[in-house]
């Protein structure tokens, strides 16, 4: 299985999960506003699937897809220390610019 940061290499799949940020979808829906086949698309969703990301409620005929935020709230964590020090490089940054004279 493939971890989900290469999962969320592919841009389609990132497509697909910002689209589902909005809500549960069937896949008909993504498959049109992805413009590719559907062949392709439901590829895309096995391999989310598979990761975690998302998952499926099956109705009737339908297939609808929702996201799940456990898998992305562990990449959120893994990022936090990377944005505590983009958050100190800014924060020096920032008191080296206020240490420069006015130019008025």
């Amino acid at each position: 299985m493939e971890s989900t940061f290469e999962v969320l290499a592919d841009r389609r799949r990132r497509q697909i999960l910002e689209f589902l940020r909005e809500g549960e979808l069937p896949a008909g829906e993504l498959v049109g506003r992805l413009g590719l086949s559907q062949p392709t698309v439901s590829k895309h969703l096995k391999v989310l699937r598979e990761a975690g990301l998302v998952e499926v409620r099956r109705d009737a005929q339908r297939r609808w897809y929702r996201l799940r935020p456990g898998p992305l709230a562990e990449i959120d964590a893994w990022l936090a220390p990377f944005r505590e020090m983009w958050g100190d490089s800014l924060d020096r940054l920032e008191r080296r610019l206020d240490a420069l004279p006015d130019d008025t």
